[in-house]
């Protein structure tokens, strides 16, 4: 982060030597919060070279190249969702190796979203191909988590053990640490704990987290056991909000080694998906203070026009549960990010790449669906206005970035 401060200051310098304006974007009078560097108030965000310039008060606007508006809304890092399935292109009928994953920058950018992580659709057999075929061509930050099944989340394969290789999924991270920030288990049926086990051994041999989908929950393998005993500290459960989850006791009381297993360091994700999140779970959790570590949105082609939507929606869900806003933020920016390791992500940081949501916090009357399609009323809904990747505007709701066309002459 220094080095890339330094040249930040050098770019500057330049300019300022040049008699150049130095910033290309300022985002004037917006309210930043951003978590990792205690930021929560009226501010400036000052943008050149791709890079956050400048955070500050009352930067002039000739200062910079293009003002762009941002009074009455929320200017917070780029979103990052740790739970997503985009690894789609294959021609896969009925997987999530195929047409179950979606590309990404259909679904990111008007979200707020500028860098995904793609949960364990492919494994180590597969991975190359996932990466020529979508990770090089996107404009969205891509990560991975590779599954600990080779051929990855593509159907009856998952359940066959003899494709769960710990070494081979850490060679294969280990050749693209830039890119690989996890392992990821999921849907496993059967009652062994071959699964985790192997995804654990993967991520020691890497140094890098699990993720845990549990699959189908067995008497034989308990819940409890895997967070309280199998994650080590920094792995991830995802899904906290589903149904088999064993959360609430017969009074409705969170049972008590769920924090248990949060003070030991296991990390909670919501990862929202077409099956994944009930609001009586949810509900009466948040309300005992069982609140999410990370937001993600389990993104994939059943999920994005059921109850979950989109990532904002996701974040809407947990804020009209009483989480404050800017609580909502840090599980959506900071701590996804530290999560995989990726501190240069999730904050606004001089010198840290120019990624950048604004967000509008409207209030009125609005209605969220589970994925049972059960409704919960709310008078807060978060949208994305404007979402900056690199330093570059990539969706633009209300057009606040752009210039009136009555004002450009004839030649525009």
């Amino acid at each position: 982060m220094r080095k890339q401060w330094l040249v930040v200051c050098f770019i500057l310098a330049a300019a300022g030597a040049a008699g150049q304006v130095p910033y290309d974007l300022l985002l004037k009078g917006g309210h930043v919060i951003d978590p990792r560097n205690n930021r929560n108030g009226v501010m400036d965000v000052a943008i050149a070279a791709g890079k956050i310039a400048q955070v500050a008060p009352n930067i002039a606007p000739s200062q910079a190249k293009r003002v762009i508006p941002a009074a009455g809304l929320y200017v917070v890092p780029g979103l990052v969702d740790i739970h997503t399935h985009v690894y789609a292109g294959t021609g896969r009928r009925d997987v999530y190796c195929g047409d179950l994953s979606v590309y990404p920058d259909g679904y990111t950018f008007r979200s707020g979203v500028t860098t995904v992580v793609d949960a364990g659709t492919s494994g180590w057999k597969s991975f190359p191909d996932f990466k020529d075929r979508v990770i090089d061509r996107s404009k969205t930050r891509i990560l991975a988590m590779l599954n600990i099944v080779g051929t990855g989340m593509c159907g009856a394969v998952e359940q066959d053990t003899s494709e769960m290789d710990p070494e081979a999924t850490a060679r294969v991270a280990r050749q693209y640490p830039q890119l690989i920030v996890g392992v990821k288990t999921a849907h496993y049926q059967g009652p062994e704990w071959t699964a985790v086990e192997r995804a654990v051994r993967a991520g020691q041999l890497a140094d890098i987290p699990v993720m845990v989908d549990f699959g189908t929950f067995r008497p034989e393998r308990p819940y409890q056991q895997l967070v309280l005993e199998k994650l080590r500290p920094g792995d991830i459960s995802t899904h906290m909000y589903l149904g088999a989850v064993p959360m609430l006791d017969d009074k409705g009381k969170v049972f008590p080694y769920l924090f248990q297993a949060r003070q030991r360091g296991v990390k909670f994700d919501v990862g929202h998906g077409a099956g994944s999140f009930l609001w009586r779970q949810a509900a009466p959790a948040i309300h005992q203070g069982w609140i999410p570590d990370s937001i993600s949105t389990d993104l994939h082609a059943r999920s994005m026009n059921g109850g979950m939507k989109d990532m904002t929606t996701t974040m809407s869900k947990i804020l009209i549960l009483g989480v404050p806003f800017e609580q909502v933020i840090r599980m959506s920016t900071i701590n996804p990010a530290l999560e995989i390791k990726r501190p240069d992500l999730g904050h606004l940081t001089p010198g840290a790449n120019a990624d950048v949501a604004v967000l509008r916090l409207r209030t009125g009357e609005f209605g969220y669906l589970d994925v049972r399609n059960a409704r919960q009323a709310g008078k807060q809904k978060i949208e994305c206005e404007l979402t900056i990747r690199d330093g570059q505007v990539v969706w633009d709701l209300n057009g606040i970035a752009g210039d009136d066309w009555h004002k450009l002459g004839a030649n525009y």
